[in-house]
């Protein structure tokens, strides 16, 4: 009969060694896929829970919509006996999504939204879609906020480069005292200040809307001028705020990078200041700005609704006040759920991105 010999200490010291660097190993062949799957899945839970959070809250707002829509038809001579139909209502809750215990309500909602990218009826436009007004507005909303916030970040980022390059002298102070004025001042009083003096008193501008009424819609060149015309001030005064707080964040990334050693020893080994100011100033300064454009990027979707609202421009912003004021919350919650969508998936693509401009990110557990 055979005696079985167990490993002495030393045997059991080498498994434990050829563990760890097959461990180690199969970490290093597939550490983009790692770092892919994890953002992909924390993505996932992040809008599973935002869109929980945003179905609890709108069933937890109080008034009933479905009698305001009524009462609405009854003021305008669709339905003399609004809100003595049992039926009817009974009827525009079930069309509406908002009949049945809180689970079924939330099990339907997350059917729609998942499966069919459906938030039911608009009380707005009845009887289409959620979605048809949202998207009617939307285009508008880009076009305006995203150029105003790609213009705002372009100029404030390189303009926050080199004023913290060049901190020391009066020139910096002065536009870094400036753009901390300006940082605290909101988009709509700015705009307001444009409104007053740039089309009312000096008529440069028009003061509201999209475009000019007589022109009719389409890609024309008097169309297009008109559009830009009208969208001139709301976009000058996102950008002046704007790019305030992208300079005075970039300017302190700067300064930061500035005091590093690898910094002083890349001066040291005689390399032009051009070439440490962008292999190594830029490069380390301009990664979070460039996560924090996709966030802010994402949020363009909702609007700014101050501004929107002052010059009467029909975008997102304006359509979410329409609807919280006539209770649709179907339209509402299309709106938000737009919004945090292009939130969280700004936000992945940027991660997504990040390692191929700073490698080390991808190896992060």
């Amino acid at each position: 009969m055979a005696t079985q010999v167990l490993p002495g200490p030393v045997d059991i010291l080498a498994l434990d060694n050829i563990a760890e660097a097959e461990e180690g190993a199969r970490r290093r062949v597939h550490p983009t896929l790692a770092y892919i799957g994890r953002r992909f899945a924390l993505y996932l839970l992040t809008l599973w829970g935002a869109f929980t959070a945003t179905f609890v809250f709108f069933r937890l707002t109080p008034g009933d919509p479905i009698n305001a829509m009524i009462t609405e038809m009854a003021r305008q001579g669709q339905y003399s006996t609004a809100g003595s139909n049992d039926a009817m209502i009974a009827y525009y809750k079930k069309e509406f999504g908002i009949d049945g215990s809180l689970w079924e309500q939330y099990y339907r909602y997350m059917d729609r939204l998942i499966l069919h990218q459906d938030f039911g009826p608009s009380i707005i436009a009845y009887p289409s879609p959620a979605l048809d007004p949202v998207l009617t507005a939307l285009p508008w909303t880009l076009v305006l906020l995203g150029s105003a916030t790609l213009l705002a970040w372009i100029i404030g980022v390189v303009a926050g480069t080199f004023v913290g390059r060049a901190r020391t002298s009066r020139l910096a102070h002065a536009i870094t005292n400036v753009a901390l004025a300006l940082s605290n001042v909101p988009a709509y009083f700015v705009a307001l200040f444009f409104v007053i003096f740039l089309a009312y008193r000096n008529p440069l501008f028009p003061s509201s809307g999209a475009y000019d009424a007589k022109i009719e819609k389409g890609w024309s060149w008097a169309f297009i001028q008109s559009v830009t015309e009208h969208a001139a001030l709301p976009v000058i005064s996102l950008v002046v705020v704007g790019l305030c707080g992208w300079l005075i964040t970039t300017r302190a990334l700067v300064v930061n990078v500035l005091g590093e050693d690898y910094l002083t020893f890349a001066e040291a080994k005689g390399l032009a200041p051009w070439r440490v100011l962008n292999r190594y100033v830029m490069r380390n300064a301009w990664l979070p700005q460039i996560a924090a454009l996709g966030i802010t990027l994402g949020g363009v979707i909702n609007g700014n609704i101050l501004v929107e609202k002052l010059f009467r421009y029909p975008g997102v912003g304006n359509l979410l006040i329409e609807s919280i004021n006539r209770k649709d919350v179907n339209t509402s919650q299309a709106i938000i759920a737009i919004f945090i969508f292009g939130v969280l998936s700004f936000n992945l693509i940027i991660d997504l991105c990040l390692p191929l401009i700073d490698p080390r990110i991808k190896h992060a557990r």
